[in-house]
Parts: structure tokens; sequence; C-alpha cells
């Protein structure tokens, strides 16, 4: 099978490899569609190194039709499938303690196993037996299934700020996952969403999600016009939907007392940022992180997308073939598309 092989940093070409040799018990998917996350572009940058190794194949939002499986009733070759891709052990205190997307003896599919940049794909027995794998209705593409992982992150992420009817959201950055953002806080009834970014593109598409404003933040004062659309109070909530540390002290400025911001998005090992110390403490903010996702996360945004609760077909603007995944991850990086697909046919 052909298979976008991660060398190095900066080094990823398309090869001729074996196909997957399953254990017992495990399950071969052929892959339809995967589409790039922004922490694919981090490991293939070298900007993620944690976890990695080379070489390897990326890619871990995706989904497929079964080839082999591995023996487990209720699966058959042919069935359309998606995988929640983070593997927790189970057994740990964290894991034990409704913290398994901290799980720190899991493995990840797209980098730790390898992914869905590929024809094929094998999936962990212990990945099958523990749920992560959901069969498609027919309704559903396999574009769509593969967003389910993302959407379940920013699900992690603004369950840990408690997203609200009653809240005023800000989203810093209007990218894949600030879109995603922009779409649950509308679908969870927040009273109004706000979406900034330099990009008039990703503007546009942030009202097309459902944001009431928007922000250029190059061309006007965020905090005052943030200021003027919440009648003096700021934000509710804050989510930092891009890894720009510079953001962090935007949010707690954007910030209403007793506000709540998301350090949502990931930064690179050995960053650090400026915060308003004396803000979070007389106003009271919550600042918290939002790392992953968990099968429950997952199987949630699964029947978000699966039941049209949430339309996020639009997101995906661009496709391409695997034979030029390297157009693809340029694309992808370049922030000319919202969401790339990769595609088997």
């Amino acid at each position: 099978m052909k298979a976008a092989i991660l060398k190095a940093p900066n080094e990823i070409s398309l090869e001729e490899v074996a196909n997957p040799a399953p254990m017992p018990g495990d399950v071969v998917i052929r892959v339809r569609a995967a589409t790039i996350c922004g922490t694919d572009i981090r490991i293939y940058r070298g900007r993620k190194t944690a976890g990695v190794r080379y070489p390897s194949v990326l890619g871990h939002e995706f989904a497929g039709e079964v080839v082999d499986a591995g023996g487990h009733a209720g699966l058959a070759p042919g069935d359309r499938v998606g995988l929640c891709p983070f593997i927790a052990c189970g057994h740990c205190h964290l894991c034990k303690t409704g913290h398994e997307n901290l799980c720190t003896g899991g493995s990840a599919v797209g980098y730790e196993i390898d992914g869905a940049f590929a024809e094929m794909i094998r999936i962990p027995a212990q990945a099958v037996a523990a749920g992560n794998l959901r069969h498609l209705p027919d309704h559903m593409s396999y574009e769509e299934a593969a967003l389910v992982e993302p959407l379940s992150c920013v699900l992690n992420g603004q369950n840990k700020v408690g997203v609200s009817s009653a809240d005023t959201v800000v989203v810093l950055g209007a990218g894949p996952i600030g879109l995603l953002h922009v779409h649950l806080a509308r679908h969870r009834g927040a009273k109004r969403v706000i979406a900034s970014d330099p990009n008039a593109t990703r503007r546009a598409a942030a009202l097309a999600a459902g944001a009431d404003a928007v922000i250029d933040p190059l061309a006007e004062d965020a905090l005052a016009r943030v200021r003027e659309e919440t009648g003096g109070q700021g934000a509710d909530v804050v989510i930092c939907a891009i890894g720009v540390p510079a953001l962090a002290r935007q949010a707690t400025d954007l910030a209403a007392f007793s506000g709540r911001i998301s350090l949502f998005a990931g930064f690179s090992k050995g960053e650090f940022a400026e915060m308003d110390v004396n803000a979070i403490h007389y106003r009271e903010l919550t600042v918290t992180g939002a790392f992953g996702l968990s099968r429950r996360d997952f199987d949630q945004s699964f029947d978000m997308i699966a039941s049209r609760q949430l339309d996020l077909k639009p997101m995906i603007t661009h496709s391409y073939p695997l034979s030029d995944i390297s157009d693809a991850l340029a694309v992808a990086e370049s922030g000319a598309a919202i969401k790339v697909a990769v595609r088997n046919a």
C-alpha cells in the first residue's frame, strides 16, 4: 500500500510499504478520508516532538471501511467506521477519575501508532475492545466523520469553561478549531458569540458558522470592540483557539469579572506568556487548559454530527488525493483553507 512517511521534521514522502500486519484482535481499515489538523503541521515542522517517532505516519482525524474485522462480533468487512484516536490505558489514576484524555499510559494514533495518511491503517485490539470504533450511519460522509475528533476536543474545552446560554463567548482565532468553537458555542445557546481573526475569509466563515460579530485585531481595538459588544462588561468566556502566547494576555484583558479563559490551542514546548495576574486575582478569573478528548467526548460529538445538530460539511474547503499529501499539508499550513481533506478513492 501507499503511505506518507514522516522521516524527520520537514521531511515527508509518499512510499510503497507493506500492508498492515494485524495482531490477534486488531482491525484493519481502508482509509477513505482524513483531515489535516494543526497538530499534524506542528509534528511535521518539528514543533511537537513529545511521543513522536521517526519514521511514522501522521493523521488522526479519519474514517474508512473495515478490511479485516479481527474476529470482532458486530464488525464485518465493508462496514463504514470512525475512530476515537486516543487509546487510554483504562487502569491508571487519571483514567479511573474521569480524566482519560490525560492518561500518560495511553497511546495516540497518528504518530505513536501509524496514522491515516495511508491507504490502510491498523487499529489495535485494545481500542476496539474499549469501544473506540463507531459505525457511521448511511447519511454520514467520511469527511464529516473525520471532523468528529476535532469537535470532541472542542467539546472537552468548552466543558472545562462551562459554556452556557448565559454567556458571551469570544473566540480568538477563526481557523478550523476556532470555527468549531463558534459552531459549538452557538449550538449550546451562548447569548453572544464573537470571533477575532486578521484573515477576512476566516472572519466571513465565522459569521457563516453563527458568530454574531467578528473583529479584525489588526484594524481595530479588540478590547474596545468587545466592551462595546457587551455593554462594557467584557466576555464571560474567552477561548484562545490559536497557539499564540501573546493571546493569553489579551484574553485576561477581554474577560469580564468572574470570567473564564480557555488556553485551548496547543503551544510549543518552552513558550511562555505574560498574563495580568492582578486582573486574575481581583476580577476572579478562571484560567484553564484543555487537552485532547475522551471516548465520552467522542461519542457525544459523533452523535451531534450524525443527528445533524451540527452541519460541518462547509468546513471542508479543499481536498487532495493521498498522492498529493505535500500539497495538502502546504495548503493547510498556509491558512488559505479552512479544513483540508486527504481522500483515498
